[in-house]
């Protein structure tokens, strides 16, 4: 029975392989994307350029948008960097640990190519994930920083036209 059961996870557990590696590589994939766009809206705020000030942008031209409402918006743009930040990792440790059992069993079949390709799927997996991590996290923590300069903004140009 035990062996069954051990069998059965064995066996699911090389189920998720592909999906988790193909998310990761989506992941990295994002990541790379929301660099760019990052780099781009740094610049444009550096220019002073009003595509760099989304909420400022949106504000002006919707001013009828509260205060809530910009701050909702700004949590919704941080969404999916948020959310890469906190799974990443996991991610990069499920494609660790999967491809760990197979070379285990390689390991003690004296099958040492196995295991080096294995070992090379683990570890890729997991430095891919990180990357993507670090950088959703520093695009994460610097947009949060902007999105809250430009609240302060909006909030202080509307009581100065009140």
């Amino acid at each position: 029975m035990i062996a069954t059961l051990d069998s059965a996870m064995y066996q699911l557990g090389q189920v998720f392989l592909a999906p988790v590696l193909i998310t990761i590589a989506l992941v990295f994939a994002y990541a790379f994307y929301a660099l760019g766009a990052f780099l781009w809206q740094g610049w444009q705020r550096r220019g002073r350029r009003s595509g760099g000030f989304e909420l400022i942008a949106l504000w002006q031209a919707q001013p009828a948008l509260s205060q809530q409402d910009l701050e909702l918006i700004a949590l919704q743009r941080l969404d999916v960097a948020r959310i890469i930040t906190r799974v990443a990792p996991m991610l990069g440790l499920v494609a660790t640990m999967i491809p760990m059992g197979p070379a285990l069993r390689a390991l003690g079949n004296g099958q040492m190519s196995d295991v080096s390709q294995a070992l090379a799927i683990a570890f890729s997996a997991v430095i891919l994930a990180l990357i993507s991590a670090s950088i959703t996290y520093t695009i994460l923590n610097v947009r949060r920083r902007w999105y809250a300069a430009e609240l302060a903004e909006v909030d202080k140009q509307r009581q100065e036209s009140a």
